[in-house]
């Protein structure tokens, strides 16, 4: 390797840094992951359905090179398009109590 190599920030084999992307996924490596192959798949699934001209799905939020679901996904978050968000369950409340139907079971009759 060249000296000139070493300090080179451009010759990265991950172009976004993952300590970049890191920051944006609050610190969290699963976060990340999941955030990328998620947004990725819905990029694959807006290529495959263009022909059909249904328009469902959310287009790349950025223009790219990139040719790879993932990668543009990546460049999506890096550049903020893309967000994590934390969805907190509603709390329960002490007076619902779970209650169990079973299909199909006759109702019970009084008498």
């Amino acid at each position: 390797m060249r000296e000139a190599d070493v300090g080179d920030d451009t010759n990265s084999m991950i172009n976004p840094p993952v300590e970049e992307l890191l920051e944006r996924a609050d610190d969290s490596k699963f976060r990340l992951v999941s955030l990328g192959a998620t947004r990725a798949r819905q990029i694959n699934s807006y290529y495959g359905q263009l022909g059909e001209g249904l328009g469902r799905m959310i287009p790349p939020q950025v223009s790219s090179t990139a040719r790879k679901p993932l990668s543009i996904a990546l460049q999506e978050i890096e550049q903020g398009k893309i967000v994590a968000v934390t969805v907190q369950d509603p709390p329960e409340s002490e007076d619902d109590e779970p209650t169990l139907e079973l299909a199909g079971a006759p109702p019970e009759q009084a008498g």
